[in-house]
């Protein structure tokens, strides 16, 4: 009887529907261990933000700082997000790789074309114009080349890599050299025991045309000169700016201040020149540091000389021990008006050495800027007739340009992610599209400081776009691998270099929120620690700091002219000098504020336009203005903020000093 009760419940129609329940309640426990797990890993913007918080772990500056900066994608896009870093709004701030300077082609439009900057302006619409079509036509390039095929890109980089090879020797005749432009092209530069040979004629003395050097009263006759120079530059450089200087050879047959023929050797860097090596006719002295065992300078044949290097008490000793006098062969300077000479530039292992007409004449020792791959040219100019040009033992190869960039790829010298929360000091940095070299000198030297490893100052390379293709390619791939390159997406322009300094303002408060803002050159070294210690002095003041420059009255004439109408005031209003210096973010958001209405006044010097946007900003809210020579305009100086004109090597060798021993020490070119 029980039997067939249960039998009755457990009817096909009753069964079939508890299958179905049991089905649902199986479908329901399996979305939810699904839908758990995607809750809780939800992004900081998601439900669970406010009420489940991610843990947030302090460390101190001291112990981040030996701690390797997260690497970051190869592969990053033009924005690169950063959880967990947020702007003061509380959105999450982003990497970007581009500029976020608004502009387009009705700017300025409300400017008349009769200010006297109109010009200027008219040369930054056409820039930034000429700028969208170059950064249109390179993200359309780099997905082509991302879709192509890696063998047929390894075969392009196997032939480019194969038309790079470089002679052994090198002859030009006296007429070929002319027609270069009496510069010799050392495509792979030089290498130990190169050498150089030049056969040439000295012109006879002329008069001298320059006011400023032939300065003559009445009646006095005209200063004669004659003097040519030999330098050894670097070519690759960026276009508008002067090639390096790395070794100056300049024989002055007359004319020299000092009334004597003599030869001066230097280097120069960025119109930057080292202490100068003069050889008036009197041999090394004893006891001064030789190179490759040769002295700096060989005696030759003065007129103010007795010829005798020996004094009569000497003279008498020797006689008396019976020691045989020392037969000395006086020489005539190497170099005399109309006639022929061969002189030879031979590379030591310490240091150049010339000789001329077979005989040693000067030594002139290696400097902290430059190795002998940068010599990738020889120049010869002044008052000389060059019948011939030799160069042999030179390098066959070299480590091109592109190698050289795979080489840095290494993750330690990418930058570190964005900090969560404000930043303290932002440090925008102006480089030109092919300054890797320099670029790679910062990063391996005082981006390394502890400060910017722990994010609490950070630091950015502002460039413009280059007119060749290739070059913005490779720029591209350099900013999208280090992360710490914004690329301002115009066309690059010597006059227009202040575009870069309005970037600079509007990334430093707008991505970073920065509080203090500063400014600097891809060539100047600057101590972390001693600027952002300036900077705190004022605390929410705002604040102008640098070298200053009170009264300085524009150049009317020389390379550096600028006209009235360019700049129609008689002088300058206070400005800091270029390489450093520091604002407060407020100065920083007015500049960008201008600038978007319109109303922002552009100078084609970027540190003079910077006086002025503060000189307005001043009128409304006081500025407070620092003056420091320690933010060093030309050089380096003892406990220095930042030093300029700086070449790469001589910033590792400035950061390993500071490192090593503890204290800021220069690493001049001498």
């Amino acid at each position: 009887m029980k039997r067939s009760k249960f039998e009755s419940l457990m009817s096909p129609s009753r069964l079939r529907l508890l299958q179905f329940l049991i089905g649902v309640l199986f479908l329901y426990l399996l979305f939810v261990s699904f839908e758990i797990p995607l809750v809780f890993k939800a992004d900081s913007g998601g439900f669970f933000t406010d009420t489940l918080p991610r843990p947030l772990i302090l460390e101190s500056e001291e112990d981040f700082s030996y701690k390797t900066a997260p690497a970051r994608p190869d592969n990053d896009p033009d924005l690169v997000h950063n959880p967990g870093s947020r702007s003061p709004d509380g959105n999450v701030r982003e990497f970007k790789g581009v500029s976020g300077l608004l502009f387009n082609d009705s700017s300025f439009d409300n400017i008349g074309s009769k200010d006297e900057l109109s010009v200027l302006h008219k040369t930054a619409r056409h820039a930034f114009v000429v700028g969208k079509k170059l950064w249109d036509d390179l993200q359309s390039g780099l997905q082509k080349s991302d879709s192509e095929p890696e063998q047929q890109s390894q075969s392009q980089n196997k032939n480019k890599n194969q038309t790079e090879s470089c002679p052994d020797s090198i002859s030009l005749s006296g007429p070929e050299f002319v027609k270069q432009g009496r510069i010799l092209v050392l495509p792979c530069g030089l290498t130990l025991g190169s050498h150089i040979t030049v056969v040439g004629m000295p012109h006879w003395a002329h008069a001298e045309n320059d006011p400023k050097i032939a300065v003559l009263r009445e009646g006095d006759e005209s200063v004669m000169v004659t003097q040519f120079m030999m330098e050894l530059q670097g070519l690759k450089t960026v276009d508008g700016e002067d090639p390096p200087r790395i070794l100056h050879f300049n024989p002055r047959l007359k004319g020299d201040w000092s009334g004597k023929p003599v030869i001066e050797q230097n280097t120069c860097y960025r119109m930057q020149w080292g202490s100068a090596l003069r050889c008036e006719g009197w041999k090394s002295r004893a006891d001064e540091e030789t190179v490759d065992g040769e002295v700096k300078c060989e005696k030759w044949i003065r007129d103010d000389d007795n010829g005798s290097e020996e004094s009569k008490t000497t003279w008498w000793l020797n006689r008396l021990i019976g020691r045989k006098k020392k037969v000395t062969l006086d020489w005539q300077y190497p170099f005399a008006e109309g006639k022929l000479f061969v002189l030879t530039l031979r590379a030591g292992l310490e240091g150049y050495h010339v000789n001329v007409d077979g005989r040693h004449i000067t030594s002139f020792p290696y400097r902290t800027g430059f190795v002998l791959e940068d010599a990738t040219g020889l120049s010869l100019k002044g008052d000389l007739d060059v019948h011939s040009v030799f160069a042999a033992s030179l390098p066959n190869s070299h480590p091109s340009f592109d190698p050289q960039k795979h080489l840095e790829r290494l993750s330690k010298w990418k930058a570190p992610p964005l900090p969560n929360g404000n930043v303290e000091l932002f440090i925008g940095i102006l480089s030109a599209g092919n300054h890797f070299a320099e670029r790679m000198a910062v990063r391996k030297s005082w981006m390394q400081h502890k400060f910017i490893k722990s994010s609490n100052v950070v630091a950015r390379f502002f460039v413009a776009l280059s007119g060749r293709k290739e070059v913005n390619v490779e720029l591209k791939k350099e900013a999208d691998y280090f992360g710490d390159m914004v690329i301002v997406p115009y066309m690059d322009n010597y006059d227009l270099v202040v575009l870069k300094t309005v970037a600079i303002s509007e990334y430093g408060v707008r991505t970073m929120a920065a509080k203090y803002l500063m400014k600097c050159d891809d060539d100047t070294f600057v101590r972390v620690d001693s600027v952002i210690k300036e900077a705190k002095k004022y605390g929410d003041k705002s604040m102008y700091i640098g070298n200053m420059n009170y009264y300085h009255k524009p150049l009317r004439d020389g390379k550096w002219a600028v006209t009235y109408e360019e700049w129609p005031e008689e002088d300058y209003p206070p400005y800091a000098n270029g390489p450093g210096y520091i604002i407060s973010s407020d100065i920083s958001q007015f500049i960008v504020a201008e600038f978007e209405k319109h109303k922002l006044r552009l100078f084609k010097m970027e540190d003079v336009s910077m006086g002025m946007w503060v000189e307005k900003f001043n009128s409304s809210k006081p500025v407070e203005y620092e003056h420091s020579l320690k933010f060093c305009q030309f050089g380096c100086v003892e406990d220095y903020y930042t030093a300029h004109y700086q070449s790469p090597r001589q910033m590792l060798c400035m950061w390993d000093k500071l490192i090593n021993v503890g204290k800021p020490q220069c690493c001049n070119m001498r």
